[in-house]
């Protein structure tokens, strides 16, 4: 049977956390530190997948068993590093928290898996960038709960089984395609955790704003919902500069002038686009005639890495329908040139 009163082990998050994430083992304050939810029925948003998360941790509870492999990806801020939390406080076990760029070697695995319990999960963020002779590994301990390591050299070489306790591996990434089959296949659950809507945002805010006991207008709240580009993330990242301007400017409560203010100085418009994405679109119009244009041109002419062009900003800017991937390269829309207050000419 596994152990259900152990307490939770929080450790310094991965690396797709940045230092706007309100939620780190070392954070004293106890207000900035409850803006991540511990349990399913505070998780505001993603509905389907918390139903079924329910479901299926009432039943390995039921039986007594830990929870299958689970996967979760989408694009970053959208909860994943939380839901993992969320399981391991509901499933009442300790959880270990690395990224796949930290595990270069077969050690790294077997050193911190050993030192897990039965039903202790292992949460491995940015998993599409575990090295080939990292995930080999995996395949053994998620199937049969041992490592195969081999001792000596040369003809006196052997193989010896290591086993493992019962873990739990959950995986997040924002790439799913970069992650191999075969690991993929390992993995008893798959969520997909999408945008959020301007609803579930609102939720948030007023959630997060009651614990930072901030006060704040229900227009203030709705104005800042529309420019948080969908993200829970981004959410409480602006709702703690709303509260500095509040704070320095002496406004007791939060009303939509803050908020306005606020967004004019950091330079985010109605749609939650900074300055960033204006200059990405506004590359593409301008330079390359509103496109097709390769993605590695894009982040040459922005100054910006691929990988942040097409993991942080493209796919909020397609879910927007500003962009347009096609064979060729992408194509700014005529939405984007309407929003952009560029007229749009047809070629």
């Amino acid at each position: 049977m596994i152990e259900r009163t152990r307490k939770i082990v929080k450790r310094p998050v991965s690396a797709e956390a940045t230092t706007d994430d309100v939620v780190s083992a070392e954070v004293s304050d106890e207000k900035e530190n409850s803006l991540r939810p511990q349990k399913l029925e505070d998780y505001i948003g993603q509905e389907e997948i918390k139903k079924n998360l329910m479901i299926f941790i009432q039943a390995a509870k039921k039986r007594g068993e830990s929870i299958e492999h689970v996967l979760l990806h989408g694009p970053p801020g959208l909860g994943k590093t939380t839901l993992a939390h969320i399981i391991a406080h509901e499933m009442g076990v300790n959880i270990r928290v690395t990224s796949g760029p930290a595990l270069e070697k077969q050690g790294d695995v077997a050193s911190i898996i050993t030192n897990l319990r039965d039903g202790d999960i292992l949460f491995i963020d940015e998993i599409h960038r575990l090295r080939p002779v990292v995930e080999e590994v995996l395949y053994t301990a998620m199937e049969d709960f041992g490592i195969d390591l081999i001792i000596g050299k040369g003809p006196s070489a052997r193989s010896m089984r290591l086993k493992l306790p019962k873990f739990t591996l959950i995986g997040a990434t924002t790439k799913m395609s970069m992650l191999s089959s075969p690991l993929r296949d390992r993995f008893g659950t798959l969520f997909h955790l999408d945008f959020y809507t301007d609803a579930d945002i609102e939720e948030i805010l007023h959630r997060s704003a009651q614990i930072l006991k901030m006060e704040i207008d229900r227009d203030a709240c709705a104005r800042l919902a529309r420019s948080t580009r969908a993200t829970p993330r981004i959410a409480n990242r602006l709702l703690k500069r709303v509260r500095d301007f509040g704070e320095v400017h002496d406004r007791g409560k939060i009303d939509l002038k803050t908020v306005e203010d606020t967004l004019h100085a950091l330079r985010v418009d109605d749609l939650g686009l900074d300055k960033t994405d204006r200059e990405i679109l506004k590359t593409i119009i301008e330079k390359f005639g509103g496109g097709p244009v390769g993605l590695n041109t894009i982040a040459a002419a922005t100054s910006e890495e691929e990988d942040t062009v097409e993991s942080v900003y493209e796919p909020f800017l397609l879910k927007l329908g500003f962009l347009e991937r096609t064979p060729r390269g992408r194509m700014v829309t005529p939405r984007a040139y309407k929003h952009m207050g560029i007229p749009f000419r047809v070629k």
